[in-house]
């Protein structure tokens, strides 16, 4: 009787803990009150930056009654936005933007903060060109001018990118061993900053993403772009040559998307991974990523952390043969 009496009450004790974890599990998959967190390792302004911000507002239609706030935690090239992302709760109400190549790359030129094992990837975006921009009354017209420049001149002429490690200034290296020339670097903290430094003519030429010029549509637009890093001409620039076409053989691009703690709930991993696919499939978004001039080109979580074993591999072997630091 004790015996049948002891089994019947630890059922009622496991019933009640399996009762209390159901509200909390459902709680975390929204809506709430509490909002809904993406940390932004750029400052604002930049491509991911605008990515993010209009993700958000179209989400907000898809997830009815969840409210996100965007925090930008802009420093060393997105790890101190990584080190915030890794350390949250994997609750659900804390996302994070993911920059490749400054997400892996990072760890190959040093020690690094955040562990990406403990990081789960929830979807790609957007895969930018890194490109050379200058402004409209720069003397540069090609990538040729600029080689000539810099070999008659060495170590004289400016190039500025979004943090050491992030593609554009992968690219500048690259560029620099493919050309035999030298430049001077200058890190800011996005693309933001490094758009309005070019712009401000502070310096001769800014790496930035094609999508992050803000040149389409434009009459006689502030900024030009002399080349693109992609394998091809990105289709809403046409104009815009190859650095392959222009003689150098140079290839980086900047894939954009979100990220959470490792251990956020699958179910909510793969709930915000299906709101956004939703999202991005809508006539709406098209034309937003059209305004924006945002690169698309969306990976589910799965398949692209399937892909950045490769990635790893390339950037150290760029690291072994032109460290970047």
């Amino acid at each position: 009787m004790r015996t049948q009496f002891a089994i019947a009450r630890r059922g009622l004790i496991t019933a009640g803990i399996a009762s209390l974890a159901v509200p909390a599990l459902a709680q975390a998959a929204w809506p709430a009150a509490r909002p809904i967190e993406v940390i932004v390792g750029f400052a604002p302004g930049g491509g991911t930056d605008v990515m993010v911000r209009a993700l958000t507002q179209a989400l907000m239609a898809e997830l009815p009654g969840a409210n996100f706030v965007v925090n930008n935690r802009p420093g060393a090239g997105g790890e101190t936005a990584y080190v915030a992302l890794q350390a949250a709760r994997p609750d659900g109400y804390t996302f994070g933007t993911i920059n490749t190549p400054g997400y892996i790359s990072l760890a190959v030129q040093r020690r690094v903060r955040y562990d990406r094992a403990q990081i789960r990837l929830i979807a790609r975006l957007v895969d930018d060109p890194s490109a050379f921009v200058v402004h409209r009354d720069s003397p540069f017209r090609s990538l040729r001018d600029l080689v000539d420049a810099a070999k008659r001149r060495p170590g004289t002429i400016s190039v500025g990118s979004s943090g050491i490690g992030t593609d554009d200034h992968l690219g500048l290296t690259l560029f620099e061993a493919a050309s035999g020339t030298e430049f001077i670097h200058v890190p800011f903290a996005g693309a933001g900053p490094s758009r309005n430094a070019v712009l401000g003519k502070q310096i001769d030429v800014a790496g930035l993403n094609l999508g992050e010029i803000g040149m389409l549509g434009q009459e006689n637009p502030a900024l030009r772009a002399l080349a693109g890093m992609g394998e091809r001409r990105w289709e809403l620039m046409p104009d815009v040559p190859t650095f392959r076409e222009e003689g150098f053989d140079v290839l980086m691009s900047s894939e954009r998307g979100l990220g959470a703690p490792r251990g956020v709930p699958d179910e909510i991993a793969r709930r915000m991974e299906d709101a956004i696919a939703k999202v991005i499939a809508t006539p709406e978004w098209a034309e937003k990523a059209r305004q924006l001039e945002l690169a698309m080109d969306f990976l589910r979580g799965a398949e692209w952390e399937a892909r950045l074993p490769a990635q790893l591999a390339r950037f150290q072997q760029i690291w072994a043969r032109t460290p970047w630091q």
